[in-house]
């Protein structure tokens, strides 16, 4: 039996952490409390571990991750950005679909989980993409251990949306799982472009994308996917929400919720001015909006109109990254940064729980993991105040950069445990209520 104590403890329902300890064995949490461990525990206890009044929190759960792999293994592999993710105090993630191929089938799925569980660390899943072709298939997953549906409402990396609208409206339709969509207007998108070659000619700024990938295009997109969500009964969820106005459309609070939604940290952390900056660096689909937008976002992740926080960490070669707007990836790598990130934008590790391990597991019915509770797996991450500057050099993922570098964090992560061992060449499958 391993013991942690002498940690600041972010524990379920309270509203900061408290003095305690947790003891965990065979992957799972046994015990915790608050004060000083019972003698007997510490007499049972194999490993002990004084945390030094440091902040014990559960494992983030980032549910919007592209690790790339397989078909793009140059970029990144699930091997690089899972141990980056550790790093990071990650303990689980949920791999999008947009890789080559695709996942649109059971097949590519299941390949996905045989690299998983070979070369990558923590607890992993990934959604299988909808198609304009295999609505048929939709019907008949493993739904215990698939997270949802993903559905591009518009066209970003990897040429998956879909684009007929009786398909769209047959998949809220017909699928009962969760369905994450990417909501952006490619028919407003296209008459921005028109319109910015006709003031800025072929050579269009990086520093565009935001009037390219308006918020008008994200509001259309997000109103006719919860339009449909709600004719249909469906169960939406929103993935990086990056306007004000779709902030408006969403209820707020923590309860039951048919239509909930995500924020990634580049959309909480810079706004539109930071592209003279940070250039192709934050260039990201859906583009970062102004500071006004960053506000309301801000505020809406507290009040929970945005229920979580989900990196869309993308990564791509520096040289993917170079040229103008048209030329530049769009995508930027995230999730060794996120939660030290998220600490020093809020100041609240209570809070951050809430919105990085809790909300995921809650929303996706992830089974076992998001509190600090007996009986749940040991995903647990010791974080401390501490103020550093991000570098490239810090970094994990297997492009070598990061949107971060120059950035002063005020948080950083100490250690990370994932069902109560530290990050090995192991992964185990999420299951899902």
């Amino acid at each position: 039996m391993n013991l942690i104590y002498n940690a600041e403890v972010v524990l379920p329902g309270q509203e900061a952490p408290l003095l305690g300890y947790v003891a965990f064995d065979n992957g799972r949490i046994t015990a915790t409390g608050c004060g000083q461990p019972p003698v007997a525990l510490l007499e049972q206890a194999s490993e002990c571990t004084d945390a030094g009044r440091r902040i014990l929190m559960p494992g983030a759960i980032d549910c919007h991750v592209h690790f790339r792999e397989p078909g793009l293994t140059h970029k990144a592999t699930m091997a690089t950005e899972s141990r980056a993710a550790a790093a990071g105090g990650v303990t689980s993630w949920i791999d999008m679909p947009n890789t080559q191929p695709p996942t649109v089938s059971l097949e590519a799925w299941e390949e996905k989980n045989r690299i998983a569980e070979a070369t990558a660390v923590g607890n992993h899943a990934f959604f299988i993409g909808a198609t304009a072709s295999n609505l048929s298939l939709l019907h008949s997953l493993p739904f215990d251990r698939i997270p949802g549906v993903k559905l591009f409402m518009g066209q970003s990396t990897g040429n998956m949306a879909v684009g007929e609208e009786s398909k769209i409206e047959a998949i809220f339709a017909e699928t009962e799982a969760p369905i994450v969509v990417h909501a952006e207007d490619d028919s407003i998108i296209a008459r921005n472009l028109s319109q910015l070659k006709r003031e800025f000619g072929d050579e269009l700024p990086v520093s565009l994308h935001s009037r390219l990938r308006s918020a008008e295009a994200c509001v259309r997109a997000s109103e006719r996917a919860m339009e449909l969500a709600a004719r249909y009964g469906s169960r939406l969820h929103l993935a990086h929400i990056s306007t004000a106005a779709e902030c408006a459309l969403l209820d707020s609070g923590d309860g039951a919720k048919r239509i909930t939604a995500e924020v990634s940290p580049h959309h909480l952390w810079w706004c539109d001015s930071d592209y003279t900056r940070r250039g192709a660096r934050i260039k990201m689909n859906p583009a970062i909006k102004s500071a006004a937008d960053r506000e309301v976002l801000r505020q809406s992740l507290l009040d929970g109109r945005l229920d979580m926080v989900a990196t869309d960490h993308a990564p791509h070669l520096l040289s993917d990254k170079e040229g103008n707007l048209l030329q530049a990836a769009s995508g930027s790598p995230m999730v060794q940064f996120s939660l030290p990130a998220m600490l020093t934008l809020y100041n609240d590790p209570a809070m951050v729980a809430r919105r990085m391990a809790a909300a995921p597991a809650r929303l996706f019915g992830i089974e076992g993991r998001g509190a600090i509770a007996v009986d749940n797996y040991a995903d647990l991450v010791l974080v401390e105040r501490h103020e550093w500057t991000v570098s490239d050099s810090d970094v994990l993922s297997l492009c070598g950069w990061t949107p971060m570098a120059g950035e002063e964090l005020s948080w950083r992560v100490v250690r990370t445990w994932i069902n109560g061992e530290a990050p090995g060449i192991s992964s185990m499958a999420l299951r899902f209520k």
